[in-house]
């Protein structure tokens, strides 16, 4: 089980990278409900002028009411600034009532579109990423992107629409002392765009190792019964604090960086005020500048500091938005198993019935263009109605063949094909109704036994069906489970022991009546005696299909009509079981148990 998993992407590959381009991807998700965000920055940016109103009425009212001594005057300013802060509260809130629906569903949308194209991907780039990673961008990453949109997004234009409303306010209420506060923006300027760069690689770094924490414990999860059973807690307990400590590390960078830029942004605006305050207060006091003026160019300054203040903020919110968005569409832009592949120039086939290899091929695509391949002119013909075994030592190649049937794999040349048609020129879909699979470690799913079952079979199908599955696969103990075939088998089917997980994997295999089966070592956990049981009704099932069989047993390879031997990725002997224990020294050596073989 391994320890610690590695980035699927290198984090320091975000340098030249455009913040404003990877957030523009997420466009298609947000047109549907652009005019319900639209409206909702409108609102925004009018409640944010609402609240520069404030200095109008206050200068009013000191020049006016307060320097008349004028008691309804005041009492009135009072109720207009009462009634300003109403507006702007209520503008707020239909602003969030505005985003909340539209946003969660973007969220969904984006959610259902990932893991729809994962269950499209083909297996090699499941090989190669994470689990982990793969979480992290279905959970975390969108849960960011939620939130920019909601918040970050609105408020980087209101903020800058704000600020320079207020900053023409202040200009028109006395020039000299909006050039003073218009001196940090420079600086301000020039440091923000620095801490963009750097924020960027580190908001990346922090992610990619979100998804390798979220593997190690998946895995861990996963793996329990491993990692008590070895008593390997300690171990997987010390990997788990290595990446827990480095991203601590990472995310006390990332504090340190927001407070340092955080620091800069709110002190210079700080220190402006301040010197703008001494100035105006010298200008009062000489008679050029009325109380009421300095008290409402000093407070549209500090109706500013928020605006200033969040732009370290909103800019480390976007930086890891635009991570996000990066990170989604990494996983987004991989290529999709084509439905029909690429034709390579064969020969056409011949019209022969059955499943036949021709001149096939295989390797792995990230093997190394040199590396021989793991299967090498394979030539194999089952006829129709015919059982064949595949037999091989560890490593030929055996399960790699198999796959290569539902197109899990693509052969690197050469043609398959089933009752003289190529399954590369097959749409998936209808290839994969004609032939089913057992895989020797089965896998079920979270949900009911019947559901497990049914899977593969037609959505029509009911109970008869699955009945007669279970029948097949000698399945009868899950009627004696507390509800029956609508009891629950947990994760993985965890909850069942070996054998029973591999007869309910059989009987998924032939619950809807396949024309052509791929058995991968389907009978490997079970005891003697129930694996007779379920060749004996297994026979009855092959006589009506076509069928590759993986055996490592006796028992198992005289299920078929003939024997098939793969021994460095080609076949090298085809025939009946006797024949060639006859004929074939490498064959008896196999099966006269001196050699085990899982693959």
């Amino acid at each position: 089980m391994p320890t610690t998993p590695v980035a699927t992407k290198d984090p320091a590959k975000t340098g030249g990278r455009s913040t404003v381009r990877s957030l523009l991807r997420l466009w298609p998700y947000v047109r549907p409900v652009r005019a319900r965000l639209f409206t909702a920055a409108f609102v925004a940016v009018l409640a944010s002028l609402t609240g520069l109103v404030f200095p109008l009425v206050m200068k009013w009212m000191v020049d006016g009411p307060v320097a008349g001594h004028d008691t309804r005057g005041v009492w009135l300013g009072a109720l207009c600034l009462l009634l300003l802060g109403i507006a702007e509260a209520v503008l707020f809130g239909l602003r969030r009532w505005l985003v909340a629906r539209p946003l969660a569903g973007v969220e969904a949308a984006m959610r259902a579109d990932l893991y729809r194209h994962l269950q499209r991907l083909p297996v090699a780039f499941h090989d190669r990423w994470a689990s982990g990673q793969l979480l992290s961008r279905g959970t975390t990453d969108l849960m960011l992107l939620r939130m920019f949109l909601a918040f970050p997004l609105t408020f980087l234009l209101v903020n800058s629409v704000t600020i320079l409303a207020g900053v023409a306010i202040m200009l028109a209420q006395e020039w000299t002392l909006g050039l003073v506060l218009l001196a940090p923006a420079v600086p301000v300027i020039i440091v923000c765009w620095l801490f963009e760069r750097r924020y960027a690689e580190i908001a990346r770094r922090s992610q990619d190792q979100v998804g390798d924490l979220t593997t190690v414990v998946e895995e861990s999860v996963l793996g329990i019964r491993i990692i008590k059973g070895f008593g390997r807690h300690r171990s997987q307990a010390r990997a788990f604090r290595e990446l827990s400590r480095t991203l601590r590390g990472t995310e006390l960078a990332k504090a340190r960086l927001l407070a340092s830029i955080w620091a800069f942004i709110v002190t210079l605006p700080e220190l402006a005020i301040g010197a703008a305050l001494v100035l105006g207060t010298v200008q009062v006091a000489d008679g050029h500048l009325s109380a009421g003026t300095l008290v409402a160019f000093l407070s549209t300054a500090l109706a500013l500091r928020w605006p200033v203040d969040s732009i370290g903020f909103l800019l480390a919110m976007s930086q890891e938005a635009a991570t996000a968005t990066e990170r989604y569409f990494e996983v987004m832009d991989e290529e999709e198993e084509a439905e029909t592949a690429t034709h390579r120039g064969q020969p056409e086939g011949t019209g022969t019935g059955g499943l036949q290899f021709h001149d096939v091929r295989f390797r792995y695509p990230d093997a190394p263009a040199d590396s021989p391949p793991i299967l090498d002119r394979v030539d194999l013909h089952i006829r129709p109605g015919e059982s064949m075994a595949l037999v091989g030592a560890t490593g030929t190649g055996k399960t790699t063949l198999t796959a290569l049937v539902p197109r899990l794999h693509e052969v690197t040349s050469g043609r398959i094909t089933l009752d003289g048609e190529d399954i590369a020129t097959m749409p998936r879909e209808e290839l994969r109704t004609r032939v089913a699979v057992a895989f020797e470690e089965p896998t079920l799913f979270s949900a009911s036994v019947g559901e497990n079952v049914l899977m593969g079979a037609e959505d029509t199908a009911g109970a008869a069906e699955l009945e007669r599955a279970l029948a097949i696969a000698q399945a009868d103990f899950t009627h004696a489970l507390p509800q029956g075939t609508d009891t629950q088998v947990g994760e993985q089917g965890l909850s069942l022991s070996g054998g029973q997980r591999q007869r309910l994997a059989l009987a998924r295999a032939v619950v809807g009546s396949p024309r052509f089966l791929v058995l991968d070592d389907p009978l490997s956990a079970l005891d003697v005696h129930t694996e007779a049981a379920v060749e004996a009704a297994l026979r009855r099932v092959l006589a009506e299909t076509t069928a590759l069989i993986v055996a490592h047993r006796p028992s198992t390879v005289l299920l078929a009509d003939r024997v098939a031997l793969l021994s460095g990725g080609r076949i090298t002997a085809v025939g009946t079981h006797h024949e060639l224990l006859r004929t074939n020294a490498e064959y008896a050596h196999l099966m006269s148990g001196t050699e085990e073989d899982d693959r």
